[in-house]
C-alpha cells in the first residue's frame, strides 16, 4: 500500500478524527445529491484500488461479517460439498436484523496469508465491499461512514471525494 494511504494501525484513530467532518460532508451530499456523484465516486474508487492490495490488509475479513443471503448460502454449501443447513449450523447465526452473519471474526474462510478459501463463491456482500463503486452512492452514505473505520481504502476514497467535490 502506498505511503500516502492510511496504515491499518492508524485507521481507527484517523477515521475517528475525520468522522465529524465526513458526517457533515455526507449530510450536505444527501441534501444536494450532486449530478455526477456516482461517476465521481466510481472514478476515485478505481484510482484508490489501483493503489491498494487488499491482501495486505484484509481488515474487513478480520473484523466484520458480510450478510449471507440464501443464494450465497446455497452456492457456498454446494462448493464445500455440504448442505445449506449444515453450513448455517457450523458458521452462521441470525443477527438482530434477521440476517445471517458469521459466528466469529476473523472469517473462518480467510487463510493465514489473507486469501479467501471460497473466493470464487464468496457472498455478494464480499464481492461488492466496500460498495464505493455502486450506483446511487448517496443512499449508502451511513454505511460508507461506518466503513471508513474498517477499510483504509474507503477512508481514502472519502478523503479524495471531499477534495474533488467540495460542497
Amino acid at each position: 500500500m502506498p505511503q500516502d494511504l492510511i496504515q491499518l494501525k492508524d485507521l481507527k484513530e484517523k477515521a475517528r478524527s475525520e468522522k465529524k467532518a465526513n458526517k457533515k460532508y455526507f449530510q450536505k451530499l444527501k441534501a444536494k445529491k450532486p449530478k455526477h456523484l456516482d461517476q465521481t465516486v466510481a472514478g476515485i474508487h478505481e484510482e484508490v484500488f489501483d493503489e491498494v492490495d487488499c491482501l495486505e490488509c484484509a481488515n474487513c475479513c478480520k473484523t466484520t461479517s458480510p450478510i449471507f443471503r440464501d443464494i450465497d448460502i446455497d452456492r457456498i454449501a454446494q462448493h464445500l460439498g455440504t448442505r445449506p443447513a449444515e453450513l448455517v449450523d457450523q458458521y452462521l447465526h441470525l443477527d438482530e436484523d434477521g440476517d445471517y452473519v458469521l459466528n466469529m471474526a476473523p472469517c473462518p474462510f480467510l487463510d493465514e496469508e489473507n486469501y479467501c478459501q471460497i473466493y470464487e463463491v464468496r457472498p455478494k456482500a464480499c464481492r461488492e465491499y466496500p460498495h464505493t463503486d455502486r450506483k446511487n452512492f448517496h443512499q449508502i452514505l451511513d454505511l460508507t461512514l461506518k466503513n471508513t473505520s474498517i477499510c483504509p481504502a474507503t477512508l481514502e476514497i472519502v478523503k479524495r471525494l471531499r477534495e474533488t467535490l467540495p460542497i
